[in-house]
């Protein structure tokens, strides 16, 4: 009874830290990049549309895609941002 006792409480450690743990914690970075966000960054959404912000609101982004389009998109739907270099 101990040992399928011990197995669990292993079985229970090596999802945490190896699903679980990684998974929020990248969580955790994506929602700090989103706070960060700020105008002139460029970035790519969820869809694959790649601008540059112009506008920031609290919820919402306004990015340039082509010379005169701009999109309003939720924050939360940015993917990345693009780093120069």
């Amino acid at each position: 009874m101990m040992v399928l006792m011990f197995q669990l409480v292993m079985i229970g450690a090596i999802v945490y830290f190896l699903l679980i743990r990684p998974q929020r914690k990248e969580r955790q970075r994506h929602q700090e990049m989103l706070t960060k966000l700020a105008r002139g960054d460029r970035v790519v959404t969820n869809g694959g549309i790649v601008g540059q912000i112009v506008h920031a609101g609290e919820s919402e982004l306004t990015i340039k895609t082509a010379e005169n389009t701009r999109i309003v998109i939720d924050r939360s739907y940015v993917a990345r941002k693009i780093t120069v270099g």
